[in-house]
């Protein structure tokens, strides 16, 4: 078992920071106001001059530390517990929804009450008849 030591490519983070937050290399040319193929050799790049990585950040809208200290495991760690504790919390509400009454008690009450209007409509049209 080796143990491999990850490169601290600050030029990869900009990338998979640029592609997460869905920005082509077109456009953060254009904020830093470079070209296209500027961005692509800086994201080869395994190193940045801090002022360079400040204007990056800038563009980005996100800090310098967060560029120095991206991890795509974080991220996908992240999103996978967002996830789990969403559908945890979703499942247990379902899980816990206990009415206070009976349905079937509110079932059966309405359909007397049904029943009873009926039996009223019934004995005023026999009280009409009669008076007729």
């Amino acid at each position: 078992m080796s143990t491999l030591t990850k490169s601290n490519h600050i030029g990869r983070k900009i990338s998979r920071i640029r592609e997460l937050k869905d920005m082509k290399q077109e456009a953060l040319a254009q904020a830093l106001g470079t070209n296209q193929q500027a961005v692509s050799i800086m994201e080869n790049s395994e190193t940045i001059e801090e002022e360079k990585l400040i204007e990056v950040a800038k563009a980005l809208g996100v800090s310098v530390e967060a560029i120095k200290n991206f991890s795509e495991e974080a991220v996908l760690n992240i999103i996978g517990n967002t996830v789990n504790n969403h559908d945890n919390a979703t499942m247990n509400a379902n899980v816990q929804y206990q009415p206070t009454f009976n349905p079937l008690d509110k079932v059966v009450e309405l359909y007397e009450r049904l029943v009873q209007a009926e039996k009223d409509k019934v004995e005023y049209l026999e009280k009409l008849l009669k008076t007729k």
